[in-house]
């Protein structure tokens, strides 16, 4: 039998759909049963009432004939057979499974069940398979959530339930929820690189400020600040995705290793590099700070993530200033005097902070 949904049977063809029935619970009894079969079984239970009157009755059988004596004709061990003990090919298990509900002995004669009796009856196997296709669907539906954060001057890797992994640069959040459809996580607030586990089944997707940004396996970062938000792309491809506009499809870009999109309120400008150079640009992750051509304004809240004595820019003179460089990000006094020497900028220090004006 295939991996995919028995085909329906013709209305009133009981008998193929008593072997859609063996199909099914053959399957469910074997070693490679997955959330998928389960998915599948809940649809073909919810198609028709017969579906669900025959699986419940031949489950009623297998469980009366001790999981199969036909199973148990070649089983050498004691009691009943476990589950996934199977010495027939899976094309014959069905076979195997109705020959033996065929030879179990009668059942005792029973009174006849009256209209009202058999109504019941008939109201509980339906309600049973609701039960079921209840359970398959809660389980699809599970989410296992989790929120994570780092504070000023910390970095933090955390592994994912998903065998994903988020490396959070300081002063960050993010909130993380993984279903049996896709892996989501927030970014609140800072930057976070993420090594995503390969699930083809259940897109990687990465939500910030009306944008997302998809991958099945890779490694990228996300940094969202006050211009806008980062993507750095260091392996495999990504596809980032703007906000909806007026009901229109989503416009998206995809990003292969060595992109870096930048997203401010012009749009998105998407530039392209050597991975390694890519890679550069995370250096933030092992203490170091990398600038090409940043706006001074950006650097300043780079290096207000990991000192608690903060820099606050003093003018728009000094914000729209360009820096390039790398420098150790707990420096911001050492990168302070680099300005003054270098730039026309003047500070001015503070308990708390250091304001930094044009001169």
């Amino acid at each position: 039998m295939s991996a995919g949904t028995p085909t329906d049977p013709a209305p009133g063809h009981a008998d193929r759909v008593e072997a859609q029935a063996a199909d099914w619970l053959a399957r469910l009894d074997g070693d490679g049963w997955s959330d998928a079969d389960a998915a599948a079984l809940a649809a073909w239970l919810e198609a028709a009432t017969a579906h669900r009157v025959a699986f419940l009755r031949l489950q009623s059988a297998w469980q009366e004939t001790g999981r199969l004596q036909a199973l148990g004709a070649g089983w050498q061990g004691q009691g009943v057979p476990p589950r996934g003990i199977w010495h027939a090919a899976p094309g014959d298990r069905r076979a195997q499974l109705l020959q033996a509900i065929a030879a179990r002995p009668p059942a005792r004669p029973r009174p006849r069940a009256t209209g009202a009796r058999w109504r019941l009856a008939t109201a509980a196997g339906i309600v049973a398979c609701a039960l079921f296709a209840g359970w398959a669907w809660r389980d699809r539906q599970h989410v296992d959530a989790a929120s994570f954060r780092t504070a000023v001057g910390e970095v933090a890797t955390q592994a994912l339930a998903d065998g994903s992994s988020a490396t959070l640069a300081g002063d960050s959040r993010i909130e993380v929820r993984l279903s049996r459809g896709e892996r989501r996580v927030d970014l609140l607030r800072g930057e976070a690189i993420f090594a995503v586990a390969k699930d083809a089944s259940r897109p990687f997707v990465v939500a910030t400020d009306g944008y997302d940004v998809v991958a099945v396996g890779t490694r990228f970062s996300v940094r969202r600040d006050e211009p806008g938000l980062r993507v750095v792309v260091t392996e495999g491809t990504v596809r980032l995705q703007s906000p909806a506009a007026g009901g229109a499809a989503r416009p998206s870009a995809l990003l292969p290793a060595g992109s870096v999109a930048l997203v401010t309120a012009d749009g998105v400008l998407v530039q392209s590099m050597a991975a390694s150079e890519a890679d550069h640009l995370l250096g933030w992750r092992d203490g170091m700070l990398a600038f090409r051509d940043t706006p001074l304004s950006q650097a300043v809240a780079e290096f207000n993530r990991y000192n608690t004595r903060q820099l606050v820019i003093g003018d728009a003179g000094v914000a729209a200033l360009r820096i390039g460089g790398n420098f150790r990000g707990d420096n911001a006094d050492g990168f302070v005097r680099l300005l003054e020497a270098g730039f026309p900028v003047r500070a001015e220090r503070q308990d708390q902070r250091i304001v930094l004006r044009s001169r």
